[in-house]
């Protein structure tokens, strides 16, 4: 038998008494708003789907890369991690991941870490190829 481990749970509704494409979203005891852009018809009040997907992908990475670096004792303040989803125009979809950490941080280090970045649990999750890049952050 196998044993499932709860990960997350999400709600979405919508309806006639809210704009188009608005959706109100319960993640845990977490209220948030979904909408499309102008462009898409939408009301543009909340993030769009892809949206959400690229925010939970940003959010674990800088959450895994946090915790590798406090394990191995790596004291660093920030990391940035952007990314952008885009779709060519036969349709092939891409997602790219910059990530940015302090010029402290050694080759080796970067590397690890781009390592650590390339099996997060949400980039495992995504079925897109996502294209990393790890750069230090220009000095101050």
């Amino acid at each position: 038998m196998i044993t499932l481990r709860h990960v997350a749970h999400a709600v979405g509704a919508g309806g006639t008494n809210v704009p188009a494409y608005r959706v109100e979203i319960l993640v845990g005891a977490h209220r948030l708003v979904g909408d499309e852009p102008l462009a898409e018809g939408g009301a543009d009040v909340g993030p769009s789907p892809f949206g959400f997907l690229l925010s939970g992908l940003a959010a674990c990475t800088v959450t895994t890369l946090r915790m590798y670096a406090t394990r191995k004792g790596w004291e660093f303040s920030d990391i940035t991690v952007d990314v952008r989803y885009d779709v060519d125009e036969s349709g092939k979809a891409s997602i790219e991941r910059k990530i940015t950490v302090p010029q402290s941080l050694s080759a080796e280090q970067r590397d690890r870490l781009a390592e650590v970045a390339a099996r997060t649990p949400v980039t495992l999750a995504i079925r897109t190829p996502i294209a990393t890049e790890m750069v230090p952050a220009a000095s101050a």
